[in-house]
């Protein structure tokens, strides 16, 4: 038996910022550690929202180059695009035809589509694509066609892997065979939330992140907007609950946080000193990654060798499955 295998889908929707490295990148390479980790990169999923080709390849690429720089080694893990990787959407076309509808009705994402449309009394599934309304069937076989043992998500993307657990065990039951492996979520509650510049959970919909690789001037800029109150520089300072001090732990020791907390209760420290603390160790900590998320992106070629590489090796497992499943499904 070798190790379990651990499953990561990325969408390239967007600059990765703080929020993405410590809530979803950290833990999901950590993985690698003690399972076998794989991660591709869903571009399908994307499509349902960006439509656009330049900027599609573009965000594909900043993505890979993210996870690179980060620390993803695809020689020892498996790094693919899910569009290359033809044996998804057949395995998608296969579970269809075992997915109740109910199962796509109550999808988080097509209800709160259609809680907003009847809020703003428009027709319930006006803005709906099919690609939005069955995305649970094509993540379902992103999760199943590699026998994946967990998924790491946030609470808000559980349900999808719950459906494919569903979809798995009936399948397995109709051919009385254990033809897919029944997934798990694996949700880490202590990187759940990551407070954004307003002190709301950072996030682009709100327009208040830091993005990953600004260079130090930009960075700095970007801190330097984070609200705060009015207390004058002379006041003493409630570090808790601060969002300058609760980014400043995610970058910082036990020692480096009490001599900030210090400072923050004996006064006489302004807002705008404890955010240059924080750009210091934020800029110290981003510095190295930024160099060599530069160094990927200003050389795309790699990141193309390496993407197909990973997804040679990504259809030759994915094949595997098909092979099985055409084979108990009759149609071999």
């Amino acid at each position: 038996m070798g190790k379990p295998v651990a499953l990561t889908g990325i969408k390239p929707t967007g600059t990765p910022h703080i929020g993405n490295y410590f809530g979803a990148i950290k833990p999901a390479l950590e993985l690698a550690n003690d399972y076998d980790a794989r991660y591709f990169i869903a571009d399908y999923h994307a499509l349902n929202t960006m439509k656009e080709p330049k900027e599609l390849k573009r965000l594909t690429f900043e993505i890979a180059a993210t996870w690179l720089a980060f620390g993803l080694n695809p020689e020892s893990t498996l790094f693919y695009r899910q569009s290359r990787v033809p044996q998804t959407f057949e395995l998608t076309t296969f579970l269809s035809a075992f997915t109740p509808k109910g199962f796509m009705n109550r999808a988080h994402a097509y209800k709160a589509v259609v809680a907003q449309n009847t809020q703003e009394e428009r027709d319930l599934d006006d803005g709906v694509n099919m690609g939005l309304y069955t995305y649970p069937i094509l993540m379902a076989a992103d999760i199943l066609l590699f026998d994946t043992d967990l998924v790491p998500v946030g609470k808000d993307q559980k349900q999808h892997i719950e459906i494919a657990a569903d979809i798995a065990q009936t399948i397995n039951y109709h051919y009385q065979k254990e033809i897919l492996r029944v997934p798990k979520p694996l949700i880490q509650e202590s990187t759940e939330l990551i407070l954004g510049l307003d002190g709301r959970k950072m996030s682009k919909s709100y327009q208040n992140v830091i993005p990953l690789f600004a260079t130090s001037k930009n960075l700095r800029k970007t801190i330097m907007k984070i609200v705060t109150n009015s207390q004058a520089v002379e006041e003493p300072k409630n570090p808790e609950g601060c969002t300058i001090f609760t980014l400043f732990k995610l970058f910082s020791n036990k020692i480096e946080q009490d001599e900030l907390k210090e400072r923050y209760l004996a006064g006489g420290m302004g807002w705008g000193h404890a955010k240059e603390a924080l750009f210091e160790k934020m800029d110290q900590f981003l510095s190295p990654f930024r160099e060599k998320y530069n160094q990927f992106i200003q050389d795309p070629s790699y990141i193309e060798k390496n993407l197909i590489e990973g997804e040679k090796k990504a259809r030759d497992i994915a094949e595997k499955t098909m092979t099985k499943i055409r084979t108990i499904a009759g149609f071999y």
